[in-house]
C-alpha cells in the first residue's frame, strides 16, 4: 500500500491546507510497516488537480490536515481513500494510521465563516512576525509553511515571484542544510539529522528566520557553523495584538476546544494558520496566534550540504 501525506518539507509535519501543499511524503508499506519513503513535489498544481498527481503516483491512501468538499470528491473519483484532520509529525501520523488509531474527520475546510476573526489574527501575525513573511511555524527554522509564507508573496507559492532580500554567495540558490536546534539550557527542540532528511529552501528569500538565513548565505558547501540567535533574529517577541478573544458563538466548533489545544483557523484569503487556546469560559474563547518560539533565544548547529 502506498500512503501519501501532505508534507511540510521544512519541519516534517503534516501540511494543513491540502489545496496549497507543495510536497507529499510517499510511504511504501507492507504488512502495516513502512518499508521506504520519499518526498514528491506537487509539481506546481493545486486543489483538485492534486488528485491526478497522487493517482499517477499509485497512491492508495492520503493523510492530510484540512480538506474541502471538492478535493474530497476528486480524490474519491481517483479511487484514493482520504484520512483528514491529521496534525503533527508526518511519520507519526502514518504510524497512527497503520496502527488503527486514526479516524478521518471528513470535510473540515470550507474557507467560510470566522473570516473577520481570522483576518484580524493573520494581519496581527504578519505585521509583527520578525521571522519574515515566510517564517511561521516551520519547525525550528521557519521555512516553508504556507500559512504565513506561501501566498504572502516571497516564497513563490501560487506562481508568485521569489524576491531575494539578502546578499551573499548563496543568495537565490536552492540549498540543503542539516541542522540541530537547542535552547540555551542545551535541550534540543528540533533536528534534521534525527529525521534523516536535510532542510531545503531558497537562501536569502526570507523563507527562513533572519538569523538562520544570514548564517547560510555565505557558508561554503561542507562547512559547519554554530550560531546563537536572539528572539529578534528568530521568531521575534510575543505580540499582545496576536492574542485575540472572540465570542464562542462566532467561531464554529470552538465550543469543543480545550485550553492548551493547538488548532488551525483559515484566514479570509484561504490561508491556514495555527493558534493555541489560552482561555475559555461559557461565552468567550481566547486564542494566541504568536509563534510558540516567540521570545526565545535559539542555538543552531548548521551544516551546508549543497547549494544549487
Amino acid at each position: 500500500m502506498r500512503i501519501a501525506v501532505t508534507y511540510d518539507n521544512a519541519n516534517g509535519e503534516v501540511f494543513q491546507h491540502f489545496g496549497k501543499t507543495e510536497f507529499f511524503k510517499i510511504y511504501e508499506t507492507e504488512d502495516d510497516k513502512v518499508v521506504s519513503s520519499e518526498v514528491l513535489s506537487a509539481g506546481g498544481v493545486g486543489h483538485e488537480a492534486l488528485a491526478g498527481v497522487l493517482a499517477r503516483g499509485g497512491v492508495d491512501v492520503v493523510i492530510c490536515g484540512g480538506l474541502g468538499a471538492g478535493m474530497q470528491a476528486a480524490l474519491a473519483d481517483a479511487g484514493i481513500r482520504v484520512v483528514s484532520g491529521a496534525t503533527g509529525n508526518a511519520d507519526r501520523a502514518v504510524q497512527a494510521f497503520l496502527g488503527g488509531s486514526m479516524e478521518s474527520q471528513g470535510v473540515n475546510c470550507d474557507h467560510h465563516g470566522c473570516h473577520s476573526a481570522d483576518e484580524e489574527a493573520a494581519s496581527g501575525r504578519e505585521n509583527s512576525d520578525s521571522a519574515g513573511a515566510c517564517g511561521e511555524d516551520a519547525g525550528c527554522c521557519g521555512g516553508g509553511d504556507c500559512e504565513s509564507g506561501c501566498g504572502g508573496g516571497c516564497c513563490g507559492c501560487g506562481g508568485q515571484e521569489i524576491k531575494i532580500i539578502l546578499e551573499g554567495k548563496n543568495a537565490g540558490k536552492k540549498v540543503k542544510t542539516h541542522y540541530r536546534g537547542t535552547f540555551n539550557d542545551g535541550t534540543q527542540f528540533d533536528s534534521s539529522y534525527d529525521r534523516g532528511e536535510p532542510l531545503e529552501f531558497i537562501c536569502g528569500a526570507g523563507m527562513m528566520i533572519p538569523g538562520f538565513d544570514k548564517a547560510v548565505v555565505n557558508m561554503e558547501v561542507g562547512e559547519e557553523a554554530d550560531i546563537h540567535l536572539s528572539p529578534e533574529e528568530a521568531y521575534g517577541m510575543p505580540d499582545p495584538k496576536n492574542v485575540l478573544t472572540f465570542p464562542i458563538a462566532d467561531l464554529e466548533g470552538s465550543d469543543q476546544l480545550q485550553i492548551g489545544q493547538k488548532v488551525y483557523l483559515t484566514s479570509g484569503n484561504g490561508r491556514p494558520f495555527p493558534v493555541v487556546v489560552t482561555a475559555k469560559d461559557d461565552k468567550n474563547i481566547t486564542l494566541d496566534a504568536n509563534h510558540e518560539m516567540a521570545g526565545k533565544e535559539l542555538n543552531f548547529h548548521i551544516e551546508l550540504i549543497s547549494a544549487e
